[in-house]
């Protein structure tokens, strides 16, 4: 033979090295997904090479850009993110099929701080990502066509009204985490609100934070960062 048939061999990457590899690349998603979850996306990639114990070189050869790992990291998210627009499609009932994906969409966002940034942010080299991103909003566009159609929603609500709502749901989200953890549901509740036409059935509308959940809120929003 005048060549190797093992790749390993002329990359000189042995199975040893490449499990290595694959290690750290399981670390950085596994440090990345943390911080990401509990800080957002302002999380530097110096931060995340050393939550994940490996060096700066070691995390750029992994993921060169910090696009290339925020898509890896939010790769399955984006993907139920897209799923939850076909699921609401499917719903008989097109003014039940527009609040559940409403609702939906902002319980993502709650669940992880790092999400609720991805989703009112873009990323036009994470071709992956926004792709998944482009899927859902048309699929947006198709229930907002058929709540209109169903005379349930306002005719003036636009695809961009979900964005604001996306906006001002991750701030809510990053402001109460810790205190009022449940506070984006009252704000979802009251933007449902309306959106509706007089008459459009409602579920209850969630309880109100406390003022002392609130107050609380207020204190850990005023400290700083670092």
């Amino acid at each position: 033979m005048t060549a190797s048939a093992d790749p390993s061999v002329e990359s000189g990457e042995g199975p040893g090295l490449r499990a290595d590899a694959e290690r750290n690349r399981d670390r950085v998603l596994a440090a990345a997904r943390r911080l990401y979850a509990t800080e957002g996306l302002r999380v530097s990639m110096a931060s995340v090479a050393r939550e994940a114990g490996v060096g700066k070189a070691t995390l750029f050869r992994r993921f060169a850009t910090r696009e290339a790992l925020i898509t890896a990291v939010f790769a399955d998210r984006m993907d139920a993110y897209a799923e939850a627009v076909r699921t609401c499609l499917a719903d008989p009932d097109p003014w039940q099929g527009f609040t559940g994906y409403v609702e939906a969409v902002c319980a993502m966002q709650a669940a992880d701080r790092g999400f609720a940034d991805v989703l009112t942010m873009t990323f036009p080299a994470a071709k992956t990502l926004e792709s998944r991103r482009a899927e859902a909003y048309d699929g947006f566009v198709t229930l907002i066509d058929r709540a209109k159609a169903a005379g349930r929603l306002r005719d003036d609500f636009t695809p961009e009204d979900l964005v604001l709502l996306l906006m001002a749901n991750a701030g809510v989200v990053a402001a109460t985490t810790g205190a009022a953890p449940d506070a984006w549901r009252r704000l979802v509740g009251h933007m449902l609100r309306s959106y509706a036409v007089p008459g459009a059935p409602l579920p209850p509308l969630p309880a109100s934070p406390t003022a002392t959940a609130l107050y609380r809120a207020t204190i850990l929003l005023g400290r700083p960062h670092g």
